[in-house]
């Protein structure tokens, strides 16, 4: 149940970033319908990340949470500006950043979802079996799904598809 103006602005940011973080996800990259939506996700995720530090109903001061939302912030920043510079190894790094971005989002609502329906006693088994699911099974999407970077084929002058990936 959502009790203040803030928490329905922080829940109304989440769905929009889930949202456009699973439709970025799923659709091909790097046209523009992926960099409009990815800042649409952008956008939604900083303003969710903004509107935590605005939640004390927990705890009554800053907790683990809003730990959570610095290290989600420091993912999109790095995702969003390895785009915005494309420096050597940028996409590989755009790829890493964003994925990991959309997967904390994904174990933050698993975890909301958890913790709302188990009681107070298993707070924490829900927090961390969330956190620890959707993060093994979202590490093995984003290691299956790694882009392949190419790299100079030392035998020629051309770039092949790196084979150890």
């Amino acid at each position: 149940m959502i009790h203040h103006p803030t928490g329905l602005f922080h829940t109304l940011a989440a769905v929009v970033a889930l949202i456009a973080g699973t439709f970025v996800l799923l659709r091909r990259k790097g046209d523009l319908i992926h960099k409009r939506a990815g800042y649409v996700y952008t956008l939604a995720m900083a303003l969710l990340n903004v509107s935590a530090f605005m939640i004390y109903d927990l705890w009554g001061r800053l907790g683990p949470f809003h730990f959570a939302a610095l290290v989600s912030a420091a993912t999109l920043y790095m995702g969003i500006r390895a785009a915005l510079r494309r420096r050597e190894g940028w996409y590989e790094q755009h790829y890493y950043w964003m994925s990991w971005s959309v997967v904390g989002l994904y174990a933050a609502f698993v975890a909301e979802v958890g913790v709302r329906m188990v009681p107070w006693g298993a707070f924490w088994l829900a927090v961390f079996g969330a956190l620890f699911a959707v993060m093994a099974g979202g590490s093995w999407l984003i290691r299956k799904n790694a882009p392949h970077s190419p790299t100079i084929n030392p035998s020629s002058s051309s770039l092949t598809s790196n084979p150890s990936r």
